[in-house]
């Protein structure tokens, strides 16, 4: 399916995509002993051309999930591609790359979340990655319009850390975040443009020196 969106692209991310191979002006955020997240802000330079190739190109779909007893559709659409799979954007590609070369792991497939306005969002949850490996490392780049990302430790009701990523903007969950921590994009009542979250996950459990 098309997405219709109201998309304006940035004046301020224009331009070929780069990464950041140096990873400049990561920092990372001690959730516990156990779990971290490392934001790098900026990481994909050019990020509104992906977005643009993405919207475009990606075999968008809304799923079907049950909330309460009920079918409904989720509130966003969705797009994912394997990294062995010869129509895969390059682009991707290479971030696979580069993220599996800085954090050992072997990550191996792409998903996109499409949030097409303020009324898109996702529970809180924890990636379900964590239910057939060990400590699990999710990686995302924000694409589009800055949301609100929550995380709080599983069982509790507290906030605990905010970001608002966007524009480029990397974010590494590790050591045991996805099954003692939770995440969720919530709605928003304020006009926001379209977002995308490109997840990266390594769905086998194995890094690449092990």
């Amino acid at each position: 399916m098309a997405p219709d969106l109201a998309w304006q692209p940035s004046l301020l991310d224009g331009g070929e995509p780069q990464i950041d191979v140096s990873y400049d002006g990561l920092r990372r955020i001690e959730l516990d002993t156990r779990s971290w997240v490392d934001y790098c802000p900026g990481w994909l330079a050019g990020s509104d051309s992906v977005f643009d190739l993405l919207a475009r190109e990606a075999r968008w779909q809304q799923r079907t999930v049950t909330m309460w007893d009920k079918q409904v559709l989720e509130p966003r659409l969705t797009a994912g591609w394997s990294t062995e799979a010869a129509h895969v954007p390059p682009l991707l590609g290479e971030i696979c790359r580069l993220l599996t070369a800085r954090y050992d792991v072997g990550f191996d497939s792409v998903w996109v979340n499409l949030y097409r306005d303020g009324q898109d969002s996702v529970a809180w949850h924890g990636d379900r990655s964590r239910l057939v490996m060990d400590q699990p490392m999710v990686a995302t780049v924000s694409l589009g319009a800055r949301r609100r990302f929550l995380l709080r430790k599983r069982g509790s009701s507290r906030i605990a850390h905010e970001l608002s990523p966007g524009a480029g903007d990397l974010v590494v969950m590790g050591g045991a975040c996805q099954q003692e921590w939770e995440h969720t994009v919530p709605k928003t009542a304020r006009p926001v443009g379209p977002r995308m979250a490109v997840t990266i996950r390594h769905s086998r459990p194995h890094t690449v020196s092990g």
